[in-house]
């Protein structure tokens, strides 16, 4: 009995320590991690309303996650230095310009 009220409490402790990681890690880049959700809401607003095709949308949803990979590397060592966060500003201003002009590209029908 004690040694499954041992492995509950670890197993607890260990799922609380997991959940508590992503909101410290969200306070290192909050402007990064906002751009981000509003870059995303832009590509669901552009497909909703049909500005964007399914490949369009498909190709900078995949932009964004390239983005979130390197926000990932560049948080891994615990620390995101200013050249790593210049080089994902860089990465958002290009994704925010593809989105602007595949929404505003002209197709003919």
């Amino acid at each position: 009995m004690k040694n499954i009220s041992k492995i509950l409490w670890s197993g607890a402790l260990f799922a609380s320590v997991g959940l508590a990681q992503p909101c410290f890690a969200g306070l290192e880049t909050p402007r990064i991690d906002q751009r981000q959700e509003n870059q995303e809401r832009r590509i669901e607003q552009g497909e909703a309303s049909g500005a964007l095709t399914n490949r369009e949308a498909n190709r900078l949803e995949h932009q964004q996650m390239r983005i979130e990979h390197q926000e990932d590397a560049a948080k891994a060592d615990g620390t995101v230095t200013p050249v790593e966060r210049a080089r994902l500003t860089h990465q958002q201003n290009k994704a925010s310009r593809n989105i602007a002009r595949k929404k505003h590209n002209v197709r003919r029908q």
